[in-house]
C-alpha cells in the first residue's frame, strides 16, 4: 500500500498487520464455534436415544461417548455413613447434590441420589433411598469447576469427582461415572432426583456465521480501501 501522506510506513505495515491477526482470529473462532456445533448434535443426538428408554444393565466397560446419558439399572447396597454433598445450583435454587456410594459386586458406583436444598441438610430428613437404581450414566467431573476446586482435606466438594470422592472416604475399586438417579414420584421430601440437564441450546451455527461474517468484512474493508489508495 502506497503510503498516505503523513503516515509513516511502518504504520501502515502495522494497521495493516494488525488487520490481518484479526481476521485470522475471526476465521479461527468461527472454526472453534463449528467443531463445538458437531459436540452439541452429537450430544442431544445421544440424549435423545440413551436418556428416554428402558434402563439397561451397566456396561461391561465405561466410553464416556458411547455411553453417558445411557438409562440404567443397578443394583447393591448403599453406604450410609458417607453421604457427600457437592456444591449445586438447580431449578429449585441453591443447594447441594447428595453423593453416595452404592457398593455393588466388590466396587464402589458413586450415585447422585439429587437435590437436597441449602435448609434441608440434615440427613435425618432424608428420605432412604431404594435399590435397585435407577438413572443415568454420567462420566466424573475430576478436579472441581472452571472457578473454584474441589478441597477433600476441608470436605469442600463443587464437582461430582468420583476417584477423588473414593480416595477421601477410604473406598475400593471405583468406577469412572455415576449414576444420575431418577425421581422417585412415590417418595417425599429430599433428595429431589431427576434433575439431570436434558435440554441444550444450540446456538453454535449462529456464532460461527457471525465471526465469519465480522472476517469477511474485514477482508473487504482492508481490500477496499487498499485499493482506493493504490489508484489514487
Amino acid at each position: 500500500m502506497i503510503e498516505q501522506r503523513g503516515r509513516p510506513v511502518w504504520l501502515t505495515v502495522l494497521l495493516l498487520g494488525l488487520c490481518a491477526a484479526l481476521i485470522v482470529t475471526f476465521i479461527l473462532l468461527g472454526n472453534w464455534q463449528m467443531r463445538r456445533l458437531t459436540w452439541k448434535t452429537d450430544l442431544i443426538e445421544a440424549v435423545e436415544s440413551r436418556a428416554f428408554g428402558d434402563p439397561v444393565d451397566l456396561p461391561e466397560a465405561f466410553e464416556p461417548d458411547a455411553h453417558s446419558y445411557l438409562r440404567v439399572r443397578a443394583p447393591g447396597q448403599f453406604d450410609m455413613d458417607k453421604p457427600v454433598l457437592v456444591k449445586a445450583v438447580t431449578g429449585l435454587g441453591p443447594g447441594h447434590w447428595l453423593m453416595m456410594p452404592l457398593l455393588a459386586d466388590g466396587r464402589t458406583i458413586w450415585v447422585n441420589r439429587g437435590f437436597v436444598p441449602s435448609q434441608a441438610q440434615d440427613p435425618a430428613g432424608w428420605a432412604a433411598p431404594v435399590t435397585p437404581v435407577t438413572g443415568l450414566l454420567r462420566p466424573s467431573e475430576p478436579t472441581g469447576t472452571l472457578l473454584e476446586r474441589n478441597d477433600p482435606g476441608a470436605g469442600r466438594w463443587v464437582s461430582r469427582d468420583v476417584e477423588a470422592l473414593s480416595e477421601a472416604l477410604g473406598l475400593g475399586k471405583t468406577v469412572p461415572y455415576f449414576i444420575d438417579a431418577d425421581h422417585n414420584a412415590e417418595q417425599a421430601g429430599w433428595p429431589r432426583g431427576g434433575l439431570t440437564q436434558l435440554s441444550f441450546r444450540n446456538t453454535h451455527l449462529s456464532y460461527a456465521l457471525t465471526w465469519y461474517a465480522m472476517a469477511a468484512l474485514l477482508f473487504g474493508a482492508v481490500a477496499y480501501l487498499t485499493i482506493a489508495r493504490l489508484r489514487r
